[in-house]
């Protein structure tokens, strides 16, 4: 085992893994790494499986000190990784010892860096998941000065040295929507509105959902019954401004669900800043 103890959490850190599959009919979100696949990443640059447990830090600002020698992996948005000062790259694997001081900058473009350990980061479970879900209160809580994380070294495959290339996130981005459920809630001028609007990220825009601001499409006549729904949805509410569920959405809404984007979307809205431009098209 190897301790590391948190010296500045920087805007906000949470434990992540893969999230929970199986209780959303106990009314439990899925939750997980907003940015799957620079989560997943991190951990296989450690020798890892993708459901070990790692560090989701929000624009960077991380400070660590390493109470035994270990191996991490930085990902997602780009930092500068500094060890004892020494900077050194992302997206390979990085060994420190007793004594070393890890530190991430602040973003210089991107929303979430994943700092994994080899071995995964060691943490109760609640629902067969380590990780924080921001809308229920549910997993270990967010990263405070002082804080002793746990980390368990045994793992069996290799860790990854070499830098891995990887794209930069962009603010450009085009959302491919799969048919939703209610996508007669827009008639064709609303969806000719729709497809042909350069949306942008709003502010506003969290782990629960990401908000779409831009000129507001027609509003629904009525809120529908609640149903189940997941991440990836995209709900119109009776503002007229879409919203892209984010993994710890909850487990049932009451708006139309126009369609549905796919994890590699939602991986590149968790990357995308207040004011990104977005658009859609329709997958058929």
């Amino acid at each position: 085992m190897s301790h590391v103890v948190v010296l500045d959490p920087g805007n906000l850190s949470l434990i992540q893994d893969l999230g929970r599959s199986a209780f959303a009919a106990q009314g439990v979100a899925r939750a997980g790494a907003a940015d799957l696949g620079s989560h997943a990443l991190a951990q296989r640059l450690c020798g890892n499986s993708p459901n070990d447990a790692g560090i989701e830090v929000l624009l960077g600002g991380l400070r660590l000190r390493a109470e035994r020698s270990c191996t991490l992996a930085v990902t997602g948005a780009p930092v500068d990784v500094r060890i004892n000062g020494e900077a050194h790259g992302q997206n390979h694997a990085l060994d420190v010892v007793a004594g070393d001081e890890i530190s991430l900058s602040r973003a210089t473009s991107g929303m979430r860096v994943y700092v994994a350990f080899r071995g995964g980061v060691e943490a109760p479970a609640v629902f067969g998941s380590r990780s924080r879900d921001t809308l229920g209160g549910i997993g270990p809580e967010p990263l405070a000065v002082g804080d002793t994380l746990t980390i368990d070294n045994l793992t069996v495959e290799p860790a990854w040295f070499d830098v891995v290339a990887v794209r930069p996130p962009t603010d450009e981005i085009v959302l491919t929507l799969a048919p939703g459920p209610h996508d007669d809630a827009l008639d064709p001028p609303g969806w000719n509105a729709l497809l042909h609007t350069v949306w942008q990220l709003d502010a506003r825009s969290d782990r629960i959902g990401f908000r779409l601001a831009g000129s507001a499409l027609p509003a629904p006549s009525s809120d529908l019954a609640s149903f189940p729904v997941v991440a990836g949805c995209v709900q119109l509410p009776g503002n007229g401004l879409p919203v892209v569920l984010g993994p710890d959405c909850g487990v049932t809404g009451g708006y139309p669900v126009l369609g549905i984007v796919d994890q590699a979307a939602l991986n590149a809205l968790a990357q995308a800043r207040p004011g990104a431009h977005i658009r859609m098209r329709r997958s058929h």
